[in-house]
């Protein structure tokens, strides 16, 4: 069996994550079986073509920091779309134990 793109597989897994909740860069990894690839995984969603259709805005790191988000005031900006989608960020973090997607 040949792997397909990684960079397809990480944009059709995260465009499964609901609105209002968030998973991991380790979480989409893992799930991909590549879970020594978490930063593989940021790497490709810093590139995502498509940034609303493919919600990157809901990958957030395993310590519930928001971590990176392209264009200018990008951490700012990710802040704002997870507010808009029901998700609280308080200082720059998210609760896991509320918003953490675990549906793959």
């Amino acid at each position: 069996m040949t792997r397909r793109n990684l960079s397809q597989e990480v944009y059709d897994l995260i465009s499964k994550v609901p609105s209002g909740k968030v998973t991991t860069y380790g979480a989409v990894a893992r799930e991909l079986n590549v879970p020594r690839a978490p930063r593989a995984v940021g790497a490709i969603l810093r590139a995502n073509p498509h940034p609303i259709k493919v919600p990157c805005h809901r990958v957030i790191m395993s310590n519930g920091e928001l971590g990176g988000y392209g264009g200018k005031n990008g951490t700012e900006r990710k802040a704002e779309l997870l507010k808009k989608e029901g998700v609280r960020v308080k200082d720059g973090r998210v609760n896991l134990s509320l918003y953490l997607f675990d549906g793959f």
